[in-house]
């Protein structure tokens, strides 16, 4: 338990030092295997979410024609 008052002499100088340690009683200790589980499984979901935003939205699903911005001429020589 390092709480309490330290006392560092040197010479004639006196310093104190009074330390206060409180647990946390809800902490989770991460270490490196946590880390990289954690940012593993983050690229995974962000990779998924990608393809199936793609899958969606990202190609053509048969459709045989879209509005255009295109007029066809008229083939007529009154109006060539």
């Amino acid at each position: 338990d390092p709480r309490g008052l330290y006392i560092c002499e040197t010479g004639d100088k006196k310093s104190n030092l009074q330390v206060h340690y409180r647990m946390c009683q809800n902490c989770i200790e991460v270490d490196a295997p946590t880390i990289s589980g954690i940012v593993i499984a983050d690229v995974v979901a962000t990779l998924f979410l990608a393809v199936a935003v793609y899958c969606i939205t990202g190609h053509d699903r048969g459709h045989t024609s879209r509005a255009s911005d295109r007029q066809n001429l008229i083939s007529n020589e009154l109006y060539q």
